[in-house]
């Protein structure tokens, strides 16, 4: 099952047989809201703290996926999650709900494919028939926790990037139809000593190109094998210091064949999210709606997800910490 120094290759090939996203009115004014399953118009789902907003939405992305497998919460054997929030309580107050076997998880927005790829070990090692994995992130719930309540109207750098209001989760099986996770890669920690909270994507550019190049030396494959490869939040920013690395290390991708999900998720005309999207819910909602979407269509046969995280806290931040990164990739294939 390993392969190299730090990838795992599934024999098995578990299948993502459903999934489920939701997402909040920001995101429902984007270019990939025909690829959500519940579009939310404001930031409370009627609820009286962003906090259990942001619960709720993973709550309905779980019952989402579970009905359109056709299954009942019982049938689950594991839920693996993560969010932003101290002490993952988005994630666990969830996993209260559903009342089955859970492991939580912080991989901070590598969240996504950290569940991801250990659900696929679970399901490819025999050890749970269905796995739920996914991740959630709340715009004012993770200002709030991470810089200032947006109530403050704090003015924000451009290199900034807006924290995506979502939650998306994939369910998976042994068997049925659907994309099958093949592969997955497990980060190192990169930290290149950079300590500004309101420019992750260059912090986390490093812990992608090195996951990537990993990913690539472990399986022998290269760019040329893939009909993409998409990392999860790097922005504007991140992106073109990860294209610039590549190059840089001497690893040939196209342009059209590496994107980012923090620059898919926004269009031009939304300018007040300035360099992208970030947050658990920004690979989660894109990878579980619009890529696995457009792989089912047969635009995608062969994708490498990539999604970054920094692992800071507010209490590094204020003992002048800099900030550690981290990538997981996760290959999935569908079709020819």
């Amino acid at each position: 099952m390993l392969q190299g120094h730090q990838t795992w290759v599934f024999p098995g090939k578990p299948v993502i047989i459903s999934t489920g996203t939701v997402a909040g009115p920001k995101e429902a004014q984007g270019p990939l809201a025909c690829d959500i399953d519940l579009l939310h118009g404001d930031l409370w789902l009627g609820q009286d703290s962003y906090e259990k907003a942001e619960k709720k939405m993973l709550e309905e992305a779980c019952e989402t996926a579970i009905r359109k497998a056709g299954l009942q919460k019982q049938d689950i054997q594991f839920f693996l999650a993560g969010d932003l929030l101290n002490q993952i309580i988005s994630s666990s107050f969830t996993a209260r709900t559903l009342a089955v076997p859970y492991l939580g998880l912080y991989g901070a927005c590598s969240s996504s494919m950290e569940s991801l790829a250990l659900g696929s070990l679970i399901v490819d090692s025999k050890s749970g028939n269905y796995v739920i994995c996914g991740a959630v992130s709340h715009n004012a719930s993770v200002e709030k926790q991470y810089r200032y309540p947006t109530e403050y109207g704090s003015q924000k750098p451009p290199t900034a990037q807006w924290t995506v209001t979502g939650a998306g989760v994939a369910l998976l099986a042994s068997e049925g139809e659907g994309p099958r996770v093949t592969s997955a890669t497990i980060g190192r920690v990169v930290d290149m000593g950079l300590s500004d909270p309101f420019n992750m994507g260059s912090a986390m550019a490093p812990a992608a190109v090195d996951t990537i190049t990993a990913h690539f030396r472990d399986l022998r494959v290269s760019a040329s094998d893939y009909d993409l490869i998409v990392t999860g939040d790097l922005g504007k920013v991140g992106h073109r210091i990860a294209a610039d690395l590549f190059k840089k290390h001497g690893l040939e991708i196209p342009e059209d064949k590496f994107n980012d999900c923090g620059l898919l998720i926004y269009s031009d005309d939304q300018p007040e999210v300035l360099a992208g999207g970030s947050g658990c819910g920004c690979s989660a909602v894109v990878t579980f709606g619009h890529i696995l979407n457009k792989m089912k269509r047969g635009e995608l046969h062969k994708v490498l997800v990539v999604a970054t995280g920094a692992l800071l806290s507010p209490l590094s931040y204020q003992q002048k910490e800099s900030i550690p990164c981290i990538a997981h990739a996760v290959s999935i294939e569908y079709g020819a």
